[in-house]
């Protein structure tokens, strides 16, 4: 069982990077690049590897800017999990998304919570501004 889902921001211009993924019926449905965090894992370390993985780009993971809940369970039997959102730079944010992935797009906030979402950004309506200590 996980014990939290990250995933990383990539901002640019008040546009966010979120990549494109195909359902088995062909649907696209938009994801940031995020990773599950096993246990005794660090969220920070996972989401530095994954990120470049999955996007081709290589960032630098900054301060936690969103917080939600994820259900990492199935409708079900519902496990909720924390969903850490990393804040992201990068010189060049030209991406390479990894085979998994049909493409990317720059969307606003906004945007991205009209468009139809994938299992792993669903948490996103639902989000909130990570609290500063």
């Amino acid at each position: 069982m996980p014990k939290a889902l990250a995933c990383g921001m990539l901002e640019d211009e008040g546009r966010v990077l979120f990549l494109v993924r195909r359902d088995e019926h062909g649907i696209e449905r938009i994801e940031l690049p995020c990773v599950l965090v096993p246990s005794g894992r660090s969220p920070f370390a996972e989401i530095r590897s994954g990120f470049a993985r999955q996007t081709g780009i290589d960032g630098q993971i900054h301060e936690i800017v969103l917080e939600a809940r994820y259900n990492a369970g199935s409708r079900k039997r519902k496990a909720w999990v924390p969903c850490l959102v990393f804040a992201v730079t990068a010189r060049e944010r030209r991406a390479k998304p990894s085979p998994e992935f049909a493409g990317f797009r720059w969307l606003s906030l906004e945007e991205a919570e009209k468009q139809k979402l994938g299992r792993n950004a669903g948490w996103l309506p639902g989000a909130k501004p990570a609290t500063q200590a």
